[in-house]
């Protein structure tokens, strides 16, 4: 790290260490000096910003400007006065921006945070930037006090690729009010949005059960930012504590009664845990989504993260959900990095930063890693994740960091002219690799064994329909109301639903306590009870808060430790069959099959009831594939024979009443269909190759 880095104040969580006015006076005179330079071209995207009446950015109030970027795509030159052709521009309006950050403001190359907005200044401008989902609130990270320029990068990425979300990032390079600025990340800021945090957003209006239980934003932080403490907890620190401040609602927001909900969540956790208790039922697997907190631990354990747990650190909780960690926020102070000129060095090899003696954040993280359950998954998950080809394997990593240090390399040069903030560059990428290579050996060494829960049994439970887009009509004229997914017991026994829920964010369900599921039997969970009665002629088993995707959505049905009983991930678009606002839902052909294939499912919209199923070896097809006669033997007499087509449209039907039937397709399209046999009220799908 740079003198002109490490020379500066820095305000650790909320009791502030300023340096005396003399002192501050003598960094700023020993900080280097702005370079000029001639800044024409790069490989990476170009943030063009001009402020209106060319203003010095604030930190607050933001102003207004304009801002353009320039991008024509992956591995080709973007050139400064591209800024001209409108072919080549990824953005070209109104902003408002200032300055944010609160240590990294005493630097000077700042951070910024900016909105887009329609040329009334007024209206948010909800627009996809480099990529990018949809979305108005946006941060152009200077990548403050790494002089590896790719702390945050790195671990955002690695976070996305085990599955959770972290904010999306896009180097650049950034000129503002025609001087050239240096190397950003342009990202996303964290925000309750379906494409971001994915959770409702609560309104102050929302005070009663069942809005009550979401959706939250909740952070651990410094206070800087003049947002009041919610509450405080104590930390295994002797006199330290942890401020947590409300995200959503906005603190000045917050009601008394969303205050004290997501308030005694807490208290739940952390009581849970210290009395290690680990029962499904009223223990912390009741309260927490453990996936969440796992990732969460591992990718701050593995970045050796000195902020991690208590400064930036985020929770969430959706309407109807567990509480889950996440998303990961402000990495700069990892993987060895720290600021040394303080007196701090706190990112090592060898500690748990849950338990470092310095930023340890609430002892419910320590009681949880305690916990033998916890720290059995937590050690399953790091060696599921440190296999090759998966996201914290050293040799991921490191591949990783290679191709982004050649994605950034000249710009990187440009940086350190203009900011001398990264001379070391090439030593400190070896640097970063060393500390993985040796914290990756530590952890494998220290994290302890997780054969206990490693072979666990999960019950036969599968997702077998999905009405996620509804037509509407006179009687029904809301979509959303007859949104309906079905379960079903396939096992011969019956089976407790105690835990199981449906993890993630966008679609979230607990099943209620001491409830079952009998065998061969199938279950609705239902947007709209009172709908679902009208319209099928019986009870869901239960209603869910959240509406399904009409385009595409992660179905994850889980036990109460998040072992996954079931997956689906359905879409409304080819090959998946067309159940998209005409009437029809989609349908497992037969409960064996694969159901997160598009082949597995057929379009339908035959009536709701407790479906049985019949056996799979209730009847045989012969010959298959098939070329004109289907022949179809069943061990009971078949009453109908329907036959549907990969988009799930049913192209005949027969009245069988026998056992043997011959049925001529020769006039059928080559390609795949659905067999469906019902007898006796009980039917089986089988799929078809027409030659």
């Amino acid at each position: 790290m740079t003198f002109y880095q490490t020379m500066t104040f820095y305000i650790f969580k909320s009791k502030i260490r300023v340096l005396s006015y003399a002192v501050l006076i003598t960094i700023l005179f020993f900080q280097n000096s702005l370079v000029a330079q001639v800044f024409t071209d790069s490989n990476l995207p170009i943030v063009i910003i001009h402020t209106d009446n060319t203003q010095e950015i604030p930190d607050e109030p933001s102003i207004y400007g304009d801002m353009k970027v320039i991008f024509k795509g992956d591995g080709i030159q973007n050139y400064v006065s591209d800024q001209t052709n409108p072919l080549y521009l990824n953005y070209d309006g109104r902003i408002t921006i200032q300055v944010r950050g609160s240590s990294s403001q005493s630097l000077q190359k700042k951070q910024y945070s900016f909105s887009t907005k329609l040329t009334d200044n007024i209206t948010n401008n909800n627009v996809v930037l480099l990529g990018m989902p949809s979305e108005n609130d946006w941060i152009l990270n200077g990548l403050a006090f790494d002089p590896s320029l790719i702390r945050d990068y790195l671990s955002y990425n690695i976070a996305r690729k085990m599955g959770n979300y972290a904010t999306r990032t896009q180097y650049c390079e950034v000129m503002i009010n025609g001087e050239y600025m240096g190397l950003y990340l342009l990202q996303e800021k964290i925000k309750a949005d379906t494409n971001r945090v994915n959770v409702t957003k609560i309104t102050n209006s929302q005070t009663t059960l069942p809005f009550l239980t979401g959706g939250y934003i909740t952070k651990c932080d410094k206070t800087t930012g003049g947002d009041s403490v919610a509450w405080q907890f104590s930390t295994y620190v002797d006199g330290d504590y942890t401020d947590f401040i409300h995200e959503l609602p906005k603190p000045t927001e917050v009601t008394f009664e969303q205050d004290l909900y997501i308030h005694n969540v807490f208290i739940k956790l952390a009581t849970t845990t210290s009395a290690n208790n680990n029962s499904i039922l009223n223990g912390y697997p009741s309260v927490i989504d453990l996936p969440s907190f796992i990732d969460f631990m591992l990718s701050n354990e593995l970045a050796s993260n000195v902020d991690g747990y208590e400064l930036s650190t985020f929770f969430h909780k959706d309407r109807n959900g567990k509480l889950r960690a996440g998303p990961i926020w402000d990495f700069n102070l990892t993987y060895g990095n720290d600021l040394f000129f303080w007196g701090y060095d706190r990112s090592h090899i060898d500690v748990w930063q849950f338990d470092n003696g310095d930023n340890v954040g609430a002892k419910f993280w320590k009681d949880l890693f305690n916990n033998a359950t916890f720290k059995c998954y937590l050690s399953k998950r790091w060696n599921e994740i440190t296999q090759p080809n998966n996201p914290m394997n050293l040799n991921t990593l490191n591949t990783f960091i290679d191709n982004t240090v050649n994605y950034i390399n000249q710009a990187q040069i440009r940086e350190n002219q203009k900011w001398g903030t990264n001379s070391n560059f090439l030593e400190e990428i070896v640097s970063i690799k060393t500390f993985l290579s040796n914290r990756i050996t530590w952890m494998n060494a220290h994290i302890g064994p997780f054969s206990i829960c490693n072979n666990i049994i999960i019950p036969s439970l599968v997702i077998t329909k999905i009405n996620y887009n509804p037509n509407t009509n006179a009687e029904f004229p809301v979509s959303n109301d007859q949104e309906f997914i079905a379960i079903k017991n396939t096992s011969t026994q019956n089976i407790s639903l105690n835990g199981i829920y449906f993890r993630g964010t966008g679609f979230v369900y607990q099943f209620p306590a001491n409830q079952t599921i009998s065998y061969n039997t199938t279950i609705y969970l239902a947007s709209n009870s009172n709908t679902f009665l009208s319209k099928n002629g019986f009870l869901p088993f239960g209603e869910f808060t959240r509406n399904l995707s009409n385009n595409n959505q992660d179905l994850v049905l889980a036990d109460a430790f998040g072992n996954v009983i079931d997956n689906v991930h359905y879409y409304d678009s080819s090959p998946w069959p067309n159940a998209d606002g005409n009437g029809s839902y989609l349908q497992l052909t037969n409960d064996a099959l694969d159901n997160n294939l598009a082949t597995s499912w057929i379009a339908t919209s035959s009536t709701l009831g407790n479906e049985i199923f019949l056996k799979d070896d209730f009847f045989n097809i012969n010959p298959n594939p098939i070329e004109n006669f289907i022949f179809i033997e069943a061990k009971k007499i078949i009453d109908v024979i329907e036959i549907y087509d990969l988009g799930g449209r049913k192209i005949i039907s027969i009245n069988a009443n026998n056992t043997k039937m011959n049925v001529d397709i020769a006039s059928f399209l080559s390609g795949v269909y659905f067999v469906k046999v019902i007898s006796n009220r009980k039917s089986l799908t089988k799929k078809i190759i027409k030659l």
